[in-house]
């Protein structure tokens, strides 16, 4: 271990003013604004960089209309979750602050927790309704419900709470976490459409690798054996609920809900839709069409499903008169769930791309995922950006595409892409960006460098991801000067709440862990 971890905080702190002093000059450099375009930001859920055809040429499925949005627009090649997992990624996506500053160190929620996004903090979607949008979600959340009662004595007919209508948005349709969690059922709003009364466990899905299924028949009584949700009794499940609908239910919703809002939009009220989708997450199911339509089994299928449903949302943007002004930004949570490996076995096709590992883990598999923004009125078409972004960084891109601020207390991490993305003169590289992997192992982005910190079964490690992309090489021992500069980096970023300019913020904790290169405080 590095003699770093006893280095002074002052020290620290001195080090990282010095060699950042001139980027944070440019970063304070402005970009007029002030436009109010709707936004519809879709998000996969376990789709790798590999798993878009634009970006990946040895694709053994197509994927025309994520393929039509980078034509039209631009392209991300260096975009990156807060995280390699559902619940944490979503926290960092609509809040831009990493979740690793909260209590949630490792892992992700079950459906029913104490929401991780707590009262009172700027979202995207409580920035943007502040702004004079409508704002709505439909599909997956993942970030803690508080639903009325417990297990052995739920009242279906009180109000779900802590959750979406909570948090900025004025819609929700959708479910509460992953399908492999409870609770299972179509919520509308604060209630269930059907309540979830019944109960189940996971089934064998037989058209794809080492996956189930969550489909009838569905049992009267508590399940006394399982793993996970299911040991507590099994998974808590609506009667009409079945896992293939999820998409078609989804984006029938979403379609629904903006053909709602099209003619405010039309006169000057723009609206924000939140569409987290449930694919390629496991079970893997696409619907009967898709079926043996890719090179790539059930999984590049249920791609194919995904894309389709996409476009249909492009149909009707395009039906209603809405697609110049409308953004669209389409990303991932996290690389591609461990099946990747099979799928190259079997099928030679890549989900994580030229990347290393895929979700959970620290390295580029895990968390470097497709991000493509469209926007016809001010993004050109076919345009890339090769610098690195964060999923962090949709705040205060929305926030001065909006000519506004940010307060003291939110937004923490998140740094504007504004003029890059709509082809003014950037403000410099983006300050040092920090990865977070599935058991709390950190890492740091600097421009070209990456420094893998230690953990319990992590080595401290250095890559230099401009000539080694595939993380096959380290050079720890070539460049101790730059892995001082970033382990001061890292450390203050930590230490200090935040990785932007401004007063200090408090973590939700103090020291933890997985912090192991740092002195406590």
């Amino acid at each position: 271990m590095s003699n770093t971890r006893s280095l002074p905080t002052r020290i620290c702190k001195l080090i990282l003013f010095s060699v950042c002093a001139a980027t944070l000059g440019a970063v304070a450099q402005t970009c007029v604004a002030g436009d109010r375009p709707n936004v519809i930001v879709i998000y996969t859920d376990d789709q790798g960089y590999g798993d878009v055809s634009h970006l990946n040429p040895d694709s053994k499925f197509q994927t025309p209309n994520l393929d039509r949005l980078a034509s039209a627009g631009m392209t991300f090649t260096d975009a990156h979750c807060s995280d390699t997992v559902c619940t944490p990624s979503r926290y960092g996506l609509l809040t831009g602050r990493y979740s690793w500053r909260t209590t949630l160190k490792r892992n992700v929620f079950g459906a029913e927790k104490e929401c991780l996004i707590a009262d009172g903090r700027m979202t995207l979607a409580s920035l943007l309704k502040s702004n004079g949008y409508h704002t709505a979600m439909v599909g997956k959340w993942h970030l803690g419900m508080d639903f009325p009662g417990d297990r052995d004595s739920r009242d279906w007919t009180q109000p779900v709470t802590d959750m979406p209508l909570d948090k900025g948005f004025d819609y929700f349709w959708g479910i509460p976490a992953s399908l492999n969690y409870g609770i299972l059922a179509w919520f509308d709003g604060r209630h269930a459409e059907v309540p979830p009364t019944l109960y189940t466990r996971k089934k064998q899905n037989k058209i794809a690798i080492s996956d189930y299924r969550i489909m009838p028949p569905y049992e009267k009584e508590m399940l006394r054996r399982g793993k996970g949700a299911e040991r507590k009794g099994g998974l808590e499940i609506a009667p009409d609920f079945v896992d293939s609908e999820c998409l078609t239910r989804f984006t029938d919703k979403a379609i629904s809900w903006i053909e709602g809002k099209a003619d405010d939009a039309r006169d000057g009220k723009p609206f924000f839709l939140y569409l987290p989708y449930t694919s390629p997450h496991k079970p893997v199911i696409p619907i009967e069409q898709f079926r043996g339509k890719s090179a790539a089994g059930a999984y590049g299928d249920f791609m194919m499903e995904t894309d389709w449903h996409v476009g249909r949302i492009l149909k009707m943007l395009d039906r209603e008169g809405l697609a110049d002004n409308t953004m669209i930004v389409f990303t991932s949570d996290n690389g591609p769930e461990t099946t990747w490996k099979k799928r190259i076995e079997l099928y030679g096709h890549h989900s994580n791309g030229i990347y290393r590992e895929g979700k959970r883990s620290i390295f580029e598999g895990g968390h470097r995922v497709p991000f493509l923004v469209r926007w016809p009125a001010k993004v050109k078409a076919g345009s890339q950006w090769d610098q690195p972004v964060c999923q962090t960084d949709l705040l205060a891109t929305f926030c001065e595409m909006l000519d506004s601020s940010l307060p003291e207390d939110a937004g923490e991490d998140s740094f504007s892409f504004y003029c890059s993305l709509v082809g003014r003169q950037a403000k410099g590289p983006r300050p040092p960006m920090i990865h977070h992997s599935f058991i709390g192992d950190f890492a740091i982005r600097d421009g070209k460098w990456k420094l893998v910190m230690e953990g319990k079964k992590q080595k401290r490690a250095l890559y230099d991801l401009e000539s080694d992309p595939s993380e096959k090489n380290d050079v720890l021992q070539n460049h101790p000067d730059v892995t001082e500069k970033l382990v001061a980096q890292i450390t203050e970023i930590v230490s200090s709440g935040r990785s932007t300019e401004g007063a200090p913020q408090p973590n939700d904790t103090p020291w933890w862990e997985n912090l192991v290169w740092m002195e406590k405080w």
